[in-house]
């Protein structure tokens, strides 16, 4: 389908403001390669009951702010 993340900052960064916001996800959960942001949204959206368009959503909006996004 070709997903593009949008993220102003290193994966890394971004998973550990995903990691703070939702406690409950894991490495694993977080688990992303260039390319397969298909399989990353559906990953978070099963395991977090949202639609894989509301996971993108959250991990743009954490990764382009300071604190935490809900």
């Amino acid at each position: 389908m070709g997903t593009t993340l949008n993220i102003n900052l290193p994966w890394e960064e971004v998973k550990e403001k995903l990691l703070e916001a939702e406690p409950y996800l894991t490495e694993a959960d977080l688990a992303y390669e260039k390319g397969k942001e298909e399989e990353l949204l559906e990953r978070l959206g099963k395991k977090m009951g949202r639609t894989s368009d509301q996971i993108k959503g959250w991990i743009e909006s954490v990764a382009y702010t300071d604190g935490l996004a809900g």
